[in-house]
């Protein structure tokens, strides 16, 4: 099959991904541009796992101030290099997850940086409720199982459901990044800060 320029550019005004990569990608999906998307983010996890170990020592500190100033929030985005860290994409990434920490107030970036007693706390909260809905005792860790997954996609940054693109977690988003730059991007930390709030 023939693959023109014209989806070529399609595909990379959608992706921000290079010609040869969308050229291959639209190849692999017979010119089907949905499913070139679906190639390239594939392909993205994948490149970006191998990236991610390596060793993430440059980047920004960004603050971001929700219109009205009542919630500000300051987040360390780190990449390998200087180079990156000036990089329009990288800083609009930045940008968008400090927005999306101000609007979704996360409670850690990771699962495993949540307090394990909150953890537990939760977890007898859901079996507390299943028991008390008669829920067969075989099925009750399933049952909390599935509530915890739910309590992190709420809690957890890299698990939420990203505000301007909600078809996709921050995660992904991240990950897409990562492919796109071609460098490990690593969110290390971030404070939000609410009026009124300790």
């Amino acid at each position: 099959m023939e693959i023109t320029a014209a989806q070529v550019k399609a595909l990379r005004d959608r992706t921000g991904i290079g010609m040869m990569d969308c050229k291959a990608a639209l190849k692999e999906a017979q010119g089907d541009i949905n499913k070139a998307v679906d190639v390239l983010r594939k392909k993205g996890i994948a490149k970006a796992e191998k990236k991610a170990v390596r060793a993430a020592t440059d980047g920004v500190i960004w603050s971001y101030i929700h219109p009205g100033n009542k919630i500000g929030v300051l987040v360390e985005v780190n990449c390998e290099t200087d180079f990156v860290a000036k990089n329009d994409d990288f800083i609009n990434f930045v940008k968008d997850v400090a927005m999306h920490i101000a609007a979704t107030s996360p409670a850690a970036i990771r699962r495993e940086e949540i307090d394990s007693k909150i953890v537990e706390k939760e977890r007898e909260i859901y079996k507390e409720q299943a028991l008390s809905q008669n829920k067969p005792e075989k099925i009750l860790e399933r049952i909390v199982d599935g509530k915890m997954v739910k309590f992190y996609q709420e809690n957890c940054l890299l698990e939420q459901a990203f505000v301007k693109d909600p078809q996709k977690t921050v995660k992904e988003y991240l990950t897409e990044t990562v492919a796109r730059i071609g460098e490990n991007i690593n969110i290390s930390r971030f404070v939000r800060f609410q009026l009124g709030e300790k």
